[in-house]
This record gives C-alpha cells, structure tokens and sequence, in this order.
C-alpha cells in the first residue's frame, strides 16, 4: 500500500472519529480532483463546487460506513462524487422536462378546448405549490417514488438512507400535501 494511501486510510478512521482536523485534509488532497470530475460531468464550476461541498459533508457524516477493503479513500470520494453529479443531471433533466409539460399545457390551455387544460394545469400549480411547502428530503423521496417510479428500497439506496427513514418521510410528505391540497380546494 503507498504512503499517501495509508495516510488517507488514517485520515478516514479519524473522521470516523469526528476529527475535523482529518476531514480538511482529505478535502486538501482530493478536492482538486473531485472538482475537476464535477465540473467536467456538470459543466459549471459554482454547481460542481456546490456538489464538492455536499461529497464532503456525506464523508463526515458517513465516514463509518467507508469500507477500506473495497476502495480506496480517493476512489470512494470519486465515486461519492460521480453520483451525486449524475443525480444532479437527472434533477436537471426532469426539472426541464416539467418546465416543458407546463409549456406545451400553456400553449394547449389558449386553444377554444382549453378550459380543461386550464384547470389541469391549475391542479399541477396547486400540487406543484403544495410539494415546495415539504422539506427537501420529504420531496426527493416523493418525486422519486411518484415521478420516476422508484420502490422504497430503490429510494433508500439511492439516498443512502435507511428504508424506515424513506417511508416515513414519504408518509409525513403525503400527509402534508393531503392537508396543504385538501385546504386549497
């Protein structure tokens, strides 16, 4: 094993540990690297920078969960990294395809068959208004059940969350959206 490696092999049981002190020199070796690979697969520096700081507070917050024997710490930060900017894409992507629905529905709801359009497209504003009033992760995991058709399981795995977290949140996010819907009719 190189040098560099078993010091970055130190600096992860330490952050393990909770030592911040480890945590910023991971980030002085391997954030360069990290940033170039964001910033080639997002295209914007300020978006990969955003990410690179969202890949590094899932490393203090799941340093424990880093297995030694299946990566190396630089190979399990690209990885962190590599996701977190193709969930960013898929994000990005779906917010285009929405933004394109609403605008073909606009553009359908001027026609003289429009008025039922007009009231499909309120009920999306409605919704759409309801799902901005959920916290964040109540809203990733029900766009990612209901927009893109994931399982429970698919969802705590691609959050690295655990499945009880996932259904509770989506249960609390439903209740909110009845309540918010049910208040707005």
């Amino acid at each position: 094993m190189a040098e560099q490696e078993r010091e970055d092999q130190s600096l992860m049981r330490r952050i393990a540990d909770r030592d911040g002190g480890a945590l910023a020199g991971l980030f002085e070796r391997h954030a360069p690297v990290a940033l170039g690979l964001l910033h080639r697969i997002l295209g914007g520096r300020g978006e990969a920078e955003e990410v690179l700081q969202e890949v590094f507070l899932q490393i203090w917050m799941q340093a424990d969960r880093y297995d030694g024997a299946r990566s190396t710490p630089r190979g399990w930060i690209l990885m962190l990294a590599r996701s977190r900017a193709l969930d960013r894409l898929r994000r990005r992507e779906s917010a285009r395809r929405r933004e394109e629905i609403v605008g073909e529905e606009v553009g359908e709801a001027v026609s003289p068959l429009g008025t039922e359009r007009l009231e499909s497209l309120e009920v999306q504003r409605q919704v759409s208004s309801a799902l901005g009033a959920l916290s964040p992760d109540q809203r990733r995991c029900i766009e990612l059940a209901f927009f893109e058709g994931l399982t429970h399981t698919q969802i705590a795995e691609r959050l690295e969350a655990p499945l009880g977290t996932v259904k509770s949140r989506i249960l609390l996010g439903m209740n909110k959206l009845r309540q918010a819907l049910s208040a707005q009719a």
